[in-house]
């Protein structure tokens, strides 16, 4: 497995957690987070700049 696809995978499951914990959380709003659902966020978004930083390459 090549590493951007390691860094593929690891994003769209930090987005798949990240939608299942917002989907459920009473605070989490678009523009709002309880800290479970920041650090979530923080996670799924780096993960989303490092995977498309090495597709533009």
């Amino acid at each position: 497995m090549s590493n951007s696809s390691s860094v593929y995978e690891r994003y769209m499951a930090a987005a798949r957690v990240h939608g299942e914990h917002a989907a459920t959380c009473a605070v989490c709003t678009g523009d709002r987070r309880c800290p479970a659902g920041e650090r979530l966020f923080r996670l799924f978004s780096g993960l989303q700049d490092q995977y498309l930083h090495r597709r533009r390459g």
